[in-house]
């Protein structure tokens, strides 16, 4: 492993360990004494140790000639190109580069894929094997190959094969996934006079049926809203997104400012069960009201994604200050007891935003998944598209 590499490893530790002191905040007076203690320590580690290290490395040259960055070059174009869907995850299954044939196979653009797990495109019987599989072959047991079937075409079994890839510079093996579609048993066994017909998935043909529903939804309610009218096209997104697609739905935007907090739906209290009420305005006020009230720039998360433009999928949140605050300083994650969320742009076109559409579920209820997720961000391009139009 090289310095650079044990340099970018305990940087990441660094900001793990940072991201777990933030939430000390919510806990009693009496027991923050000790966290205030780890977070001294964690800074001086930072003084003395991370940027000595962060000032030597960054005083020496790039690493390798212009021969070696043209060879680089030649072998990513060289993936890009091959007529085989191949596709670079970690241990994890995220996605870290894939080609050009994958894109087409599972129908997610590599932009929006890298940085997800591909097990997420799998259907859910098969995510499970897909990720003990892929761990092994890190590891280095061996490569090995199984039958996967896609949300996108579950009649159609796709033969995956991994292999442990070790590519230099790199502190973890890579996991090379190569795809290959028309894997469905069509020979007749002997004897038969016509093969065995696999029944469909239903569940994920209903999700899917669903998906479209509410592409169909939304894009019925936006062109029912007058053009010129940015506000009425938000509102009528929420009044679509809430309660079908998510628990919470939380619109800010960008008219020709700062962003402002336009729409904020949440579960009616009474929704909440025994006691929920209750716990929901522990802190003095109704957390729907609390939302409403918040100034999105005190909202990391929707800054990152208006910042950088592009969304955010989280199943339990690691960073429970990733949404703010309430007045009372207890965080609003925890509060509404997010399970998973969604935060998206809604993208101008020129690269700028017109604001930023946050989805909440809580509870009990099924994550997002990648291929909600997917319909999501079609949703929002839809709703930004709505609140540009003009008058005739």
């Amino acid at each position: 492993m090289t310095e650079t590499d044990a340099f970018g490893e305990d940087l990441a530790d660094f900001v793990r360990r940072v991201g777990e002191l933030r939430t000390a905040r919510a806990l009693p007076a009496d027991e923050q004494q000790g966290v205030l203690d780890a977070a001294l320590f964690e800074l001086q580690h930072a003084a003395e140790s991370l940027w000595p290290r962060y000032e030597r490395l960054a005083a020496r040259a790039p690493d390798g000639t212009s021969a070696d960055r043209q060879e680089r070059q030649l072998l990513k174009t060289l993936f890009q190109r091959l007529p085989l869907p191949v596709v670079l995850v970690d241990r994890d299954t995220v996605v870290r580069r894939m080609n050009f044939a994958a894109t087409a196979l599972t129908g997610a653009r590599a932009g929006y894929a890298t940085g997800r797990p591909l097990a997420g495109l799998l259907i859910s019987g098969d995510r499970a094997p897909f990720r003990t599989q892929a761990a092994a072959t890190a590891r280095g047991e061996g490569g090995r190959s199984l039958k996967v079937r896609l949300q996108q075409r579950p009649g159609d079994p796709v033969r995956a094969t991994l292999v442990s890839l070790p590519l230099p510079g790199e502190p973890q093996s890579t996991v090379v996934v190569v795809l290959q579609p028309g894997m469905a048993d069509t020979t007749p066994p002997p004897g038969a006079v016509a093969r065995r017909l696999v029944p469909p998935d239903l569940a994920e043909t209903t999700r899917r049926t669903e998906m479209l529903d509410l592409v169909d939804a939304m894009a019925s309610a936006l062109l029912d809203c007058s053009a010129g009218d940015p506000a009425a096209a938000v509102e009528a997104a929420g009044r679509v997104l809430h309660g079908r697609f998510a628990d919470w739905v939380v619109i800010d935007t960008a008219a020709s400012g700062p962003l402002r907090r336009a729409v904020v739906l949440g579960p009616p209290e009474e929704a909440a069960g025994p006691g929920g009420g209750e716990r929901r305005k522990c802190a003095g006020e109704p957390l729907v009201k609390a939302v409403a009230q918040q100034d999105p720039a005190d909202c990391p998360l929707v800054v990152e994604v208006a910042r950088g433009g592009s969304s955010s999928l989280q199943v339990r949140p690691e960073d429970i200050l990733a949404f703010g605050e309430d007045s009372s300083g207890a965080a609003v994650l925890a509060r509404a007891q997010v399970s998973s969320l969604l935060c998206l742009p809604l993208a101008r076109g020129d690269g700028g935003v017109l604001g930023v559409l946050t989805l909440f579920r809580t509870g009990a209820r099924r994550a997002f998944s990648m291929a909600e997720a997917q319909a999501a961000d079609a949703v929002s391009r839809h709703v930004a598209l709505a609140m540009r139009r003009r008058p005739a």
